[in-house]
């Protein structure tokens, strides 16, 4: 008999765009874990004689105005997206399965309290309450990571209380209510397990969000702050440039487009292969 495992892989394979997605962010792992040694230049040394040199074998990308390797600085760019995608969606997971995990477990008037306080953090935009958050903190690659993971967990709040709600009364967690388990080891050994599910699949679309919120965060001047490297601050750098430097823009933005479309991709094909009822669409 097939473990579920792969059983996933089966259905998920099927899907091959989802399957690109998947290597194209292995792949962004791999180039960011490899920056130090892939990167041909320092991403902050200047070269005031190098400024705005188009692409070519020597600056495979190009430099900006200061003279500095694009390509280098895309490299370790790439370290900052992906740990503010991860980082900040692992916030959010945990607290949205705790929220979610206790409404759903408990109900009646926990529950409404807990889900009133998700509808009132839904009313407001995410992307300016961020803005807010980090304008009066002030801007740094951690308080980025954090405001970004407590102002996105309601999503993944909503879906494990849904998951909650069924499973707590199937004939499992009765029994084990019936030996005197206590509540704590239901919620977190015996039902969370059977719920995690849609965890996985919000958690892929999720870390494409966190990327771009991180992006438009530096690009507006809320995030990582120069000289670090990262997609957002080198596209808000070439703005300037817009019309000399063409490169300065279209690099970073193909790398922030590709990475949140192979996230979505990898999610979308995770969605298909974990419910039965899409299964059979492939």
């Amino acid at each position: 008999m097939e473990s579920q495992l792969k059983v996933l892989w089966r259905y998920f394979k099927r899907n091959r765009l989802a399957v690109g997605g998947l290597v194209v962010i292995v792949i962004m792992f791999v180039i960011a874990g490899s920056a130090s040694f892939i990167a041909p230049y320092d991403p902050g040394k200047t070269e005031v004689s190098m400024k705005l040199k188009p692409p070519s074998l020597q600056h495979y990308l190009g430099t900006d105005q200061l003279g500095r390797d694009v390509f280098s600085r895309m490299l370790f760019g790439s370290r900052v997206s992906l740990s503010v995608g991860f980082v900040a969606v692992a916030i959010s997971i945990c607290i949205g399965i705790l929220v979610g995990a206790i409404a759903g477990y408990y109900g009646r008037w926990i529950d409404s309290v807990l889900m009133r306080f998700v509808d009132i953090m839904l009313c407001f935009p995410s992307f300016f309450l961020i803005l807010t958050v980090v304008a009066l903190l002030g801007p740094s690659l951690f308080k980025v990571m954090v405001v970004i993971g407590i102002t996105s967990w309601m999503g993944t709040a909503r879906f494990v209380r849904a998951e909650f709600l069924s499973l707590r009364e199937r004939d499992f967690t009765q029994a084990a209510k019936a030996l005197g388990v206590k509540d704590s080891r239901i919620i977190f050994r015996h039902i969370l397990p059977n719920a995690l599910a849609p965890v996985f699949v919000t958690a892929t679309l999720d870390v494409a969000t966190a990327i771009l919120v991180e992006a438009g965060l530096s690009f507006l001047g809320f995030g990582v702050q120069p000289p670090a490297p990262s997609w957002g601050n080198i596209l808000t750098e070439g703005r300037t440039y817009i019309f000399d430097a063409w490169w300065l823009t279209v690099f970073p933005g193909l790398a922030i487009l590709i990475t949140v479309l192979s996230f979505n991709l990898l999610g979308e094909g995770l969605r298909d292969a974990l419910d039965p009822r899409l299964r059979g669409r492939r």
